[in-house]
C-alpha cells in the first residue's frame, strides 16, 4: 500500500516538499514508516529524531497504519524537549533490545543501561497481562523514575504469551548523564514493574505447568 506522509519544519526543508509518498506492506506499523523514510529525500530517521502522528494523534511505534490514514512526521517542537519516556509496549512478539537502546540514545546522555529479564531454568514461561491497565502503569512508573533519577530517555517492552528459555521477557533501556543515575533508574523501573504492573506468569516444564506465586501490588492510600 502507499501512504502519504506530511512533513514539517526542518524535515520539509530537507526534502524540499511538504508531502511524500512511501510504499509499505499491509499491516505496517509506525516503526515501518520511519524505516521507509530512509529510501526518500528525508533520509533515515530514528524515534529520537521525531515522532509520528496518525490521524492527528501522536502514535506509538507499534501502532498500525492504513492507506487512508493522515500521517505526519513531527520533529522537536519549539518550547520543549523531546519526551523522556519514548516507548512503552506490551507485545506478544519477540523483543529487540538493540532497538530500545537506539530509542534512548541522546546527545545529553553519558551512559546507557539496558536490562533484559530472560527465561531461566525452565523450558518456557507464559505471561498473561491485564493489558489495558498494565501498559499505562508501566508508562507511569517509567515517567516517575525518569524524573526521580534525572534520566534523559526511557524505553520499556514486556512480553505476553510464551517466552522460551533464554529469550527476554522484559527489556528496560535508559540513558542519563552519569552512570549512577542510569543504573539506579533502570533498577527502580524493573523492580516496580515486577511489583506493580498486573502481569502474571506460569512455568512450563516437562512435569507440567506451574503458576508462579507473586505479591499483591501496593494500593494508594485515599486522600485525607
Amino acid at each position: 500500500m502507499f501512504v502519504t506522509v506530511r512533513l514539517f519544519a526542518g524535515l520539509r526543508e530537507q526534502a524540499g516538499v511538504d508531502r511524500i509518498a512511501v510504499e509499505l506492506p499491509e499491516g505496517a506499523s509506525v516503526a515501518d514508516v520511519l524505516t521507509a523514510m530512509g529510501e526518500t529525500a528525508v533520509g533515515r530517521l530514528s524515534p529520537r529524531q521525531c515522532v509520528v502522528a496518525v490521524n492527528r494523534e501522536y502514535a506509538d511505534l507499534s501502532e498500525r497504519v492504513h492507506e487512508a490514514d493522515e500521517i505526519a512526521l513531527v520533529p522537536p517542537v519549539s518550547g520543549g524537549a523531546a519526551p523522556v519516556v519514548r516507548h512503552v509496549r506490551l507485545t506478544d512478539a519477540p523483543l529487540d533490545p538493540a532497538a530500545l537502546i537506539e530509542m534512548v540514545r541522546d546527545p545529553a546522555a553519558g551512559g546507557v543501561v539496558v536490562f533484559e529479564g530472560v527465561t531461566r531454568e525452565v523450558d518456557e514461561l507464559r505471561y498473561e497481562a491485564y493489558a489495558e491497565m498494565a501498559e499505562p502503569r508501566m508508562r507511569e512508573i517509567a515517567e516517575e523514575e525518569a524524573q526521580r533519577n534525572g534520566l534523559c530517555a526511557v524505553a520499556v517492552e514486556h512480553r505476553t504469551g510464551p517466552v522460551a528459555l533464554s529469550d527476554p521477557s522484559v527489556v528496560v533501556a535508559v540513558s542519563g548523564p552519569h552512570r549512577d543515575e542510569v543504573f539506579s533508574g533502570a533498577r527502580a523501573i524493573i523492580d516496580r514493574i515486577k511489583a506493580e504492573a498486573p502481569i502474571w506468569k506460569q512455568e512450563v516444564t516437562e512435569d507440567g505447568i506451574r503458576r508462579v506465586e507473586g505479591v499483591l501490588p501496593p494500593v494508594k492510600s485515599p486522600n485525607p
